[in-house]
């Protein structure tokens, strides 16, 4: 049987070249920039925890000593009181 079809040779497939070497400069751009990602979102944990450590540190040393910060607040207010 004959086809009528006539398929030409097949043509070659294109090859993959292997993607280029990065160079130093661009591998650290791309270091730089992880690291400034990393400190972003690090920055943007520990500065509220930081902050709230410390109000803790603040509420529980005056808690230890007997006082508080509002009657620290009401102290210093009666001393301006009397200038």
């Amino acid at each position: 049987m004959t086809s009528e079809i006539h398929e030409g040779p097949l043509q070659a497939s294109h090859t993959l070249d292997a993607p280029a070497k990065v160079s130093w400069r661009e591998k650290r751009y791309q270091r730089r920039r992880r690291r400034v990602w990393l400190e972003e979102i690090l920055g943007w944990i520990l500065v509220p925890v930081i902050i709230l450590g410390c109000y803790w540190f603040l509420e529980v040393g005056l808690g230890a000593l007997g006082t508080s910060p509002a009657a620290i607040m009401e102290g210093i207010e009666a001393i301006l009181a009397t200038l």
